[in-house]
């Protein structure tokens, strides 16, 4: 049997499978404007996706990251203060792909070019309500053990509810 994960954006959480046997669950944040495909939306997509890059293996537990690209920063209290409104991708990434041409594939639905990940977050951030900017934020230490878990090419499907 494979993994797979699994996020219901009504529940906001996200739950990791082997088979139909649920290994763990997960709260989580999805995209405050709700869902959608389309760029510039700032919204979750929905559909079939892949975990296509796992980013961050190793880095220490708030690492902030930029681009996908570690900062040098770690994140803290203060320096959250001194970045007010900053979208805050801490710990690990997994960078989502679409696999519906035309849903969340290609064009100006695409889930990769929109850069959509699942993430870690700030310690601030309120877990099982929508307040992203359309990726999928988990605490840190859920990201941790999540990212542990799944390979690259992990099938991912974000559903609006069961």
């Amino acid at each position: 049997m494979s993994l797979q994960i699994r996020v219901n954006v009504a529940t906001q959480t996200l739950s990791l499978l082997e088979g139909n046997t649920l290994l763990r669950e997960y709260p989580v944040s999805t995209g405050k404007a709700g869902v959608g495909e389309q760029r510039g939306s700032f919204k979750t997509p929905r559909g079939r996706h892949l975990v296509r890059a796992r980013i961050g293996d190793g880095m220490p537990e708030n690492t902030v990251f930029v681009g996908r690209r570690p900062t040098g920063e770690t994140w803290t209290p203060e320096l959250h203060e001194q970045h007010p409104g900053r979208d805050w991708m801490l710990t690990r990434i997994l960078w989502l792909s679409g696999c519906e041409p035309g849903i969340n594939r290609l064009g100006s639905v695409d889930t990769m070019r929109r850069y959509i990940y699942i993430h870690g977050t700030h310690d601030l951030a309120e877990m099982g309500n929508p307040g992203s900017h359309g990726c999928i934020r988990m605490c840190n230490a859920d990201m941790i053990d999540l990212f542990d878990r799944v390979p690259a090419y992990t099938p991912v499907e974000i559903v609006e509810r069961d």
